[in-house]
Protein backbone atom coordinates (compact mmCIF):
# COMPACT_ATOMS: atom_id res chain seq x y z
CA UNK A 1 0.00 0.00 0.00
CA UNK A 2 1.04 3.36 -0.61
CA UNK A 3 1.70 5.77 1.99
CA UNK A 4 0.25 9.48 1.50
CA UNK A 5 2.26 12.07 3.35
CA UNK A 6 0.41 14.42 5.81
CA UNK A 7 1.32 17.00 8.42
CA UNK A 8 0.64 16.67 11.79
CA UNK A 9 -2.26 19.25 11.47
CA UNK A 10 -3.65 17.45 8.50
CA UNK A 11 -4.20 14.24 10.05
CA UNK A 12 -5.22 15.79 13.14
CA UNK A 13 -8.09 17.35 11.44
CA UNK A 14 -8.89 14.21 9.60
CA UNK A 15 -8.60 12.60 12.48
CA UNK A 16 -11.51 14.60 14.24
CA UNK A 17 -13.47 14.69 11.38
CA UNK A 18 -13.60 10.76 11.32
CA UNK A 19 -14.39 10.90 15.05
CA UNK A 20 -17.32 13.39 14.33
CA UNK A 21 -18.57 11.07 11.76
CA UNK A 22 -18.35 7.67 13.97
CA UNK A 23 -19.66 9.33 17.48
CA UNK A 24 -22.23 12.17 16.56
CA UNK A 25 -23.33 12.08 12.46
CA UNK A 26 -23.61 8.63 12.45
CA UNK A 27 -25.73 7.68 15.44
CA UNK A 28 -27.68 10.63 14.54
CA UNK A 29 -28.98 9.23 11.35
CA UNK A 30 -29.36 5.83 12.69
CA UNK A 31 -31.83 7.65 14.65
CA UNK A 32 -33.61 9.59 11.45
CA UNK A 33 -33.94 6.09 9.86
CA UNK A 34 -35.70 4.57 12.69
CA UNK A 35 -37.91 7.60 12.93
CA UNK A 36 -38.74 7.77 9.18
CA UNK A 37 -39.64 3.99 9.41
CA UNK A 38 -42.03 5.00 12.17
CA UNK A 39 -44.32 6.91 9.86
CA UNK A 40 -45.61 3.63 7.69
CA UNK A 41 -44.46 3.29 3.40
CA UNK A 42 -41.43 3.24 3.34
CA UNK A 43 -41.36 3.45 -0.89
CA UNK A 44 -43.11 6.95 -0.49
CA UNK A 45 -41.33 8.06 3.12
CA UNK A 46 -38.96 10.96 1.44
CA UNK A 47 -37.44 11.29 5.16
CA UNK A 48 -36.65 7.53 5.05
CA UNK A 49 -35.04 7.90 1.92
CA UNK A 50 -32.63 11.15 2.35
CA UNK A 51 -31.83 9.77 6.06
CA UNK A 52 -30.78 6.59 3.98
CA UNK A 53 -28.72 8.69 1.57
CA UNK A 54 -26.93 10.25 4.44
CA UNK A 55 -26.28 7.11 5.75
CA UNK A 56 -24.71 6.12 3.08
CA UNK A 57 -22.77 9.01 2.39
CA UNK A 58 -21.57 8.97 6.33
CA UNK A 59 -20.28 5.12 6.20
CA UNK A 60 -18.66 6.23 2.64
CA UNK A 61 -16.77 8.74 4.22
CA UNK A 62 -15.90 6.76 7.02
CA UNK A 63 -14.21 4.27 4.77
CA UNK A 64 -11.81 6.95 3.23
CA UNK A 65 -10.89 8.19 6.15
CA UNK A 66 -9.65 5.31 7.82
CA UNK A 67 -7.68 3.71 4.87
CA UNK A 68 -6.68 7.62 4.56
CA UNK A 69 -5.32 7.95 8.00
CA UNK A 70 -4.13 3.52 8.16
CA UNK A 71 -1.52 5.07 5.16
CA UNK A 72 -0.59 8.33 6.64
CA UNK A 73 2.84 9.30 6.43
CA UNK A 74 3.19 12.17 9.19
CA UNK A 75 5.74 14.44 7.75
CA UNK A 76 7.26 16.69 10.86
CA UNK A 77 8.07 19.38 9.10
CA UNK A 78 9.42 21.75 12.13
CA UNK A 79 12.78 20.57 11.71
CA UNK A 80 13.26 21.43 8.05
CA UNK A 81 14.77 24.66 6.99
CA UNK A 82 16.32 25.14 2.96
CA UNK A 83 14.92 24.81 -0.19
CA UNK A 84 11.06 24.43 -0.30
CA UNK A 85 10.04 20.63 0.37
CA UNK A 86 6.69 19.01 1.48
CA UNK A 87 5.19 21.03 4.22
CA UNK A 88 6.56 24.35 3.40
CA UNK A 89 5.06 27.65 3.65
CA UNK A 90 5.94 29.79 0.91
CA UNK A 91 4.92 33.55 0.10
CA UNK A 92 4.68 34.35 -3.86
CA UNK A 93 4.08 37.06 -5.78
CA UNK A 94 2.63 36.91 -9.28
CA UNK A 95 5.09 38.13 -11.49
CA UNK A 96 2.67 39.66 -13.85
CA UNK A 97 -0.19 40.79 -11.48
CA UNK A 98 2.10 41.71 -8.29
CA UNK A 99 -0.27 39.59 -6.33
CA UNK A 100 1.04 38.40 -3.68
CA UNK A 101 0.05 34.30 -2.46
CA UNK A 102 0.70 32.73 0.91
CA UNK A 103 0.50 28.57 0.53
CA UNK A 104 1.33 25.57 2.21
CA UNK A 105 2.31 22.61 0.16
CA UNK A 106 0.47 19.29 1.98
CA UNK A 107 -0.92 15.74 1.04
CA UNK A 108 -3.53 15.37 -1.22
CA UNK A 109 -6.32 14.70 1.21
CA UNK A 110 -5.71 18.11 3.54
CA UNK A 111 -4.95 19.83 0.29
CA UNK A 112 -7.91 22.75 0.24
CA UNK A 113 -6.70 25.81 -2.03
CA UNK A 114 -9.37 28.20 -1.04
CA UNK A 115 -7.33 28.06 2.62
CA UNK A 116 -3.84 28.17 1.18
CA UNK A 117 -3.12 24.45 1.65
CA UNK A 118 -1.62 23.23 -1.74
CA UNK A 119 -1.69 19.87 -3.28
CA UNK A 120 1.75 18.09 -3.56
CA UNK A 121 0.62 16.60 -6.89
CA UNK A 122 -0.28 19.84 -8.06
CA UNK A 123 1.58 21.86 -11.21
CA UNK A 124 2.60 25.13 -8.81
CA UNK A 125 4.04 22.65 -5.77
CA UNK A 126 5.90 21.03 -8.59
CA UNK A 127 7.23 23.20 -10.14
CA UNK A 128 8.25 25.13 -6.29
CA UNK A 129 10.13 21.59 -4.94
CA UNK A 130 13.45 22.14 -4.19
CA UNK A 131 13.79 26.15 -5.23
CA UNK A 132 14.95 28.71 -3.12
CA UNK A 133 14.11 32.37 -2.26
CA UNK A 134 14.62 34.93 -4.90
CA UNK A 135 14.10 32.08 -7.71
CA UNK A 136 11.27 32.40 -10.40
CA UNK A 137 8.80 29.53 -11.46
CA UNK A 138 7.08 29.54 -14.62
CA UNK A 139 4.06 27.19 -13.88
CA UNK A 140 1.97 25.98 -16.51
CA UNK A 141 -2.00 26.44 -15.73
CA UNK A 142 -5.61 25.63 -17.60
CA UNK A 143 -5.25 29.21 -17.91
CA UNK A 144 -1.88 29.53 -19.58
CA UNK A 145 1.55 30.16 -18.23
CA UNK A 146 2.10 32.10 -14.97
CA UNK A 147 5.10 33.49 -13.65
CA UNK A 148 5.72 33.42 -9.90
CA UNK A 149 8.72 34.79 -7.58
CA UNK A 150 9.48 32.97 -4.24
CA UNK A 151 9.39 35.68 -1.73
CA UNK A 152 10.07 33.53 1.42
CA UNK A 153 9.91 29.70 3.04
CA UNK A 154 8.76 29.27 6.45
CA UNK A 155 8.40 25.76 7.91
CA UNK A 156 5.82 26.28 10.79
Amino acid sequence: MEKIPMTRAGHSALDGELKKLKSIERPLVIKAIAEAREHGDLSENAEYHAAREKQSFIEGRIKELESVLGRADIIDISRMTGTIKFGATVKLVDEDTDEEKIYQIVGEPEADIEHGKLNIRSPLARALIGKDEGDSVVVRTPGGERSYEILAISYV
